[in-house]
């Protein structure tokens, strides 16, 4: 059955557009709060937003809804999604949401759900809310005191910054770092630089300056080049970018040098192997995930497991088979023995951990292996399906046979877009581009 709401990620879509209206979000509070609702206690949903003007009318919205069917709500205000899905737990909520678009621009926003433990929902729990957002729910709306109440957690910012901090190894602070901290203009331009300070670093901070308009513009984890530019003019020991929501972080050497998700996720891995907290014999990656990645951590004696894109599939390898590390070359890392998604925040302090005990500079401790050249090409069509044309399938299975055993080739449609994406890679770099400019070629044609 289509969906007509819910997509990879929760909602998500122009404020105001055709779909992420009050309307819709005041549904999507009745008909999540109707299911979660169980009589037994007076059920709770907390609610935490970035900085897109929109986010106060879908707060408002949800809130309307959720106090409808007999729900407390608690806001959280401006907060990163990490934090949501920690604070649910914390707070025994039967229900979490962030009202966030990532990184998208500020006039898209969206909606994302987390269960009690902290985890996003399930594909059949959100079939099940969409399938009550279409019925008839006023017959079951809550009257007089049965209503829901709605609360400011004025408390909740300090509660994720201690539980922040206490991730960092015993003994260890960040006394005599430089840090350049970019916030996106996001959910993290208080709590992150907070939690930077009161653990010792000294902390110089841009993208904090929040308009309800400029989240991501020019700054953050996707335009890393303003934190480039500070790190070198301030000589600073690292540079940390967030993104709108803070489940994403890159990471910037001494030298103005960005540090991927990848070799991220080596420093991590490798770090706590070696004091014996690695679970699952190595991490979990995407398919993305470049090759040089997985014949380090083959080297050192780890494993590497790939899945498809998303970070919710990274999640779900890493529950169902036993991991404590993975995550996405795009930066979102996932630490399963702190966080349920990715939390930038936390990501980046693990990191300045290791740095801090091997007394060594980023970008030494960062450059673990060589990348393998890797490219990616993102081919627009109008319609139809492109994948399944005879030459299209044709060229990708001589490319191939081109690449061999030492290279990949990977080739996905969007979720969200009419967008394929054509990746390769291998020793040869000029092989890779042959091999990617071919196909890509081929589905402009037919298409």
């Amino acid at each position: 059955m289509a969906r007509r709401y819910f997509g990879t990620d929760g909602i998500r879509g122009l404020a105001n557009g055709e779909k992420l209206t009050p309307e819709l979000a005041m549904k999507v509070g009745m008909a999540a709060g109707l299911k979660f609702v169980n009589g037994d206690h007076r059920n709770r949903v907390v609610i935490g937003k970035d900085t897109r003007r929109s986010g106060y009318m879908i707060e408002s919205a949800l809130t309307a809804g959720f106090t409808a069917v007999g729900m407390d709500v608690y806001l959280l205000g401006p907060m990163p999604t990490p934090a949501v899905a920690m604070l649910t737990r914390s707070l025994r909520a039967d229900l979490g949401v962030m009202i966030s678009a990532s990184h998208n621009p500020f006039d898209d926003n969206g909606i994302k759900l987390f269960r009690h433990d902290g985890y996003k929902l399930s594909d059949a729990l959100e079939d099940d809310i969409e399938q009550l957002m279409d019925s008839n729910m006023l017959g079951q709306l809550s009257v007089g005191r049965d209503i829901g109440r709605a609360h400011r957690d004025e408390a909740a910012q300090t509660r994720y910054i201690e539980y922040a901090k206490r991730t960092m190894p015993k003994g260890v602070d960040l006394s005599g770092l430089r840090v350049v901290l970019d916030c996106a203009n996001g959910a993290a331009y208080k709590v992150a630089p907070t939690a930077l300070w009161e653990l010792g670093a000294e902390v110089f901070v841009i993208g904090n300056e929040p308009d309800g308009f400029n989240i991501n513009d020019k700054v953050g984890s996707t335009a890393p080049e303003a934190l480039i530019a500070k790190v070198k003019e301030l000589r600073a020991d690292i540079g940390i970018a967030l993104d709108g929501d803070a489940d994403r972080v890159i990471i910037v050497d001494e030298k103005g040098e960005i540090v991927d998700g990848d070799q991220f996720m080596a420093v991590i891995a490798q770090s706590w192997h070696a004091r014996g907290e690695l679970k699952g014999g190595g991490l979990v990656a995407t398919v993305m995930s470049n090759l040089g990645l997985e014949r380090y951590l083959g080297g050192i004696g780890l494993s590497l497991e790939r899945t498809q894109v998303g970070d919710r599939y990274v999640l779900e390898a890493m529950r169902a088979k036993g991991f404590n590390v993975g995550g996405e070359q795009s930066g979102h890392i996932i630490l399963s023995d702190f966080t349920t998604t990715g939390d930038g925040l936390i990501a980046g302090l693990q990191l300045l951990a290791v740095a801090k005990q091997a007394g060594r500079a980023v970008s030494e401790i960062c450059k673990r292996f060589d990348k393998v050249p890797q490219l990616l090409q993102s081919v627009r069509y109008k319609e139809g399906k492109p994948l399944e044309h005879k030459l299209v399938q044709q060229a990708i299975k001589e490319s191939q046979a081109r690449l061999g055993d030492t290279g990949r080739l990977v080739i996905r449609p969007s979720g969200t877009e009419p967008v394929i994406r054509v990746m390769a890679e291998s020793d040869d770099e000029g092989l890779v581009l042959a091999v990617v400019s071919e196909i890509a070629a081929t589905i402009k044609k037919v298409a």
